[in-house]
């Protein structure tokens, strides 16, 4: 389906949960999803999101996450539609500050130190081990259908990458190892009036929560080990577990997770160019950031 069918979704969650809207106001909107605020006749609001194939599952992975005792926003209802995903979630109303270093240290530790969750897909070291050879798959069919055909530069890295793969990925289940966010960042961090909620749960999984922790700063400026080191050591100080200071793969624990989290990501951008955009008028974009990453790996990978 290729019509966005936000409008019916919430129709069928006022219907759940026994209400109507009288406003839908935007907060943030994109092409393959969206988050609203509605008000109610009686003057209660709620968060409306929505979103499409492979962001529908969040629903799932914030029920885990509550039961679990993870602060996360509380899930009033959700339902499937033609592949899109809409929920209503507690409104948390206004965040009191934006989240600092020591904010993420304290929830990264609560959401690392939950009980895994069999529903959640898993990233252990073998499937570590296969994003430079599953980045190169997605590479082949962008090339079939006449895309990235002045990419020699991306199949030559990534092939460098597999060679050295199967090496730099030990030490993939050394802890943290269990619940990763996936998109740890301050602004996935919500601090209110009555505490923290942590926010964007679509790509969750079961993985090295060193990855959520090379993702904290960002990816539009270079990566900083030496920030990562001091957030890491932070992140034991919290409550974290030593072993997020331990060498794996032959590297520090702050390399590794660098090069890891942007080989992740380089494998999502090129998945989400063939198969979830699938738009060659976006293909600049993400070639320069599959660029970008890339020198990113082979440097912090030491390969």
């Amino acid at each position: 389906m290729t019509t966005n069918p936000s409008a019916e979704l919430l129709d069928n969650l006022l219907t759940m949960v026994g209400q109507t809207c009288v406003v839908r106001e935007e907060v943030r909107v994109w092409s393959m999803s969206g988050v609203e605020r509605v008000a109610f006749p009686d003057g209660a609001t709620a968060v409306f999101k929505y979103a499409k194939r492979p962001f529908d599952c969040e629903d799932q992975a914030l029920r885990l996450a509550h039961t679990l005792g993870v602060p996360v926003p509380q899930v009033h209802a959700s339902a499937v539609l033609d592949g899109w995903l809409g929920m209503l979630l507690e409104d948390l109303g206004p965040s009191v500050r934006e989240a600092d270093d020591l904010d993420g240290v304290a929830a990264a530790v609560v959401l690392h130190g939950a009980r895994t969750a069999p529903p959640l897909p898993v990233l252990d070291q073998e499937r570590l081990r296969t994003l430079p050879s599953r980045a190169l798959e997605h590479l082949g069919g962008l090339r079939k259908a006449e895309r990235w055909q002045d990419a020699d530069d991306v199949e030559d890295a990534l092939n460098r990458i597999a060679q050295a793969a199967n090496v730099r990925s030990a030490g993939a289940t050394i802890a943290p190892f269990g619940w990763v966010h996936s998109e740890f960042h301050p602004t996935s961090l919500h601090i209110g009036e009555r505490g923290w909620r942590l926010l964007d749960f679509a790509r969750a999984f079961t993985g090295p929560g060193l990855l959520d922790l090379a993702s904290w700063h960002g990816t539009i400026e270079p990566p900083h080990p030496v920030r990562l080191r001091v957030f890491l050591e932070q992140y034991v100080t919290a409550g974290g577990t030593p072993d997020a200071l331990a060498k794996r793969g032959g590297l520090t624990a702050e390399n590794w997770a660098l090069g890891w989290h942007r080989m992740w990501a380089v494998e999502w951008f090129m998945e989400q160019s063939v198969r979830w955009i699938n738009d060659p008028a976006t293909d600049p974009a993400y070639m320069k950031s599959v660029r970008r990453h890339l020198t990113d790996v082979l440097h912090h990978l030491e390969i």
